[in-house]
């Protein structure tokens, strides 16, 4: 079955994040990699807003699927196996995830209720508790932005850091 072009140059522009970072995500760049003009890619799109908002969106709902994954899985700590999956996840992803958290989100352009349906996994991790939700949401953020700009030095234990804030001890 072929994907819809939508859905194509949504993958497109996820793998040139992969290869060539930010820049890659040009009209031209992403039309050459399909194999087509950059003006037949406005037949699907209407701007690079639109591009970055399929990525965004992909972000938000890989990244709850990474922690809904980790909390189905037997553990002894599923909010720590969570957010260890969750890590290790960005990490694997930087281009994705700093576009998606590293600007502002394009709410407007992401479909109705997006945000909240990825945003429910850590929600109901935390009981239903939003502030809860978005302390660990934070949290999580704040360490994977640090660690993406190499802000900690080379012998920080970081595991020891993320086993304090969201293993069982922490809560």
């Amino acid at each position: 079955m072929v994907k819809p072009r939508v859905e194509q140059i949504a993958d497109v522009a996820w793998e040139l994040l992969d290869t060539e970072g930010e820049p890659g995500l040009s009209m031209r760049r992403i039309a050459a990699a399909l194999g087509v003009s950059a003006p037949s890619l406005y037949k699907h799109v209407t701007c690079r807003d639109d591009i970055v908002a399929l990525v965004q969106g992909r972000t938000l709902i890989e990244g709850a699927a990474v922690m809904r994954r980790a909390l189905r899985r037997r553990s002894a700590d599923p909010g720590l196996a969570a957010a260890m999956a969750y890590r290790r996840w960005a990490l694997a992803h930087p281009a994705q995830y700093t576009l998606t958290y590293g600007q502002p989100l394009l709410r407007h352009l992401l479909p109705p209720g997006l945000e909240d349906q990825a945003a429910m996994v850590v929600v109901e991790h935390a009981g239903g508790d939003e502030i809860t939700a978005r302390l660990m949401f934070a949290t999580a953020h704040g360490l994977i932005s640090l660690e993406l700009a190499g802000r900690f030095p080379d012998d920080a234990n970081l595991d020891a850091v993320w086993r304090a804030a969201f293993g069982r001890a922490a809560h």
